[in-house]
């Protein structure tokens, strides 16, 4: 094939795969920039905690051996909830810690008591919410249900998730942080779940970026005056 039209062949592929990708390049660029130009402590919100939090100490509780665990107990985790202690059992009850009584749930007194605890004393709730359900797009997806979302009265939109059935606050959530899961959604190219980096579609594209970078080195090969120098003096 004469090397002119190898050429134009070549710069044809070129064109129209940078064209196809090149969206998907300047959102794979501009959320790299934005991932390497902020801090991850913010975007987990930490300035939003309280980080002299301490757990309380407390006495006179019950022994763990007589709380009513018919399967035995494999794992305990101490937990205070609005000033009164709590044993989490197995990952899947709440047990009163004084009394042994099993506890269904958190209310929302309650819930309101967690994150006032764990987060700063300067912020103002502006609401609560109980939810039971969430979809795959949502900024608590994979997070334990019901639970509570308290709203605070701040620029940032924070939101804070405590679930009811452990009492633990689970996330907060704010702009910076649904900025970085929308570019991070773009980055993996995963719009389901937004977590999977082996989507077919992000293969797809990895592979025709590869050949679109193939075909501009082979392009300035074909079209090198210098390749033209060398096979005239061979």
């Amino acid at each position: 094939m004469p090397v002119r039209r190898l050429s134009f062949k070549i710069r044809k592929i070129h064109r129209y795969l940078g064209v196809f990708l090149g969206i998907q390049f300047l959102l794979w660029t501009l959320s790299g920039l934005y991932f390497s130009w902020t801090d991850i402590d913010e975007i987990h919100g930490d300035h939003y905690k309280n980080m002299e939090y301490q757990a309380k100490a407390f006495k006179n509780l019950v022994s763990p051996s007589r709380l009513p665990v018919q399967e035995g107990i494999r794992s305990i985790e101490l937990r205070e909830i609005n000033n009164n202690p709590y044993y989490w059992v197995n990952g899947n009850q709440l047990f009163n810690a004084r009394t042994g009584e099993a506890k269904a749930g958190i209310n929302e007194k309650e819930a309101l008591a967690v994150a006032k605890r764990r987060l700063i004393p300067t912020l103002a709730v502006a609401g609560v919410e109980r939810i039971e359900q969430v979809d795959n797009h949502h900024e608590y997806r994979s997070g334990p249900l019901p639970a509570y979302v308290i709203s605070f009265k701040n620029s940032d939109n924070l939101k804070a998730y405590v679930s009811i059935k452990d009492g633990k606050l689970q996330t907060i959530r704010h702009r910076s942080w649904r900025w970085f899961d929308f570019l991070w959604m773009s980055h993996t190219m995963d719009y389901k779940t937004r977590d999977n980096f082996n989507t077919l579609v992000l293969r797809a594209f990895s592979l025709l970026g590869l050949i679109t970078v193939l075909s501009g080195f082979t392009l300035w090969y074909v079209s090198s005056p210098l390749r033209r120098r060398i096979n005239k003096s061979t």
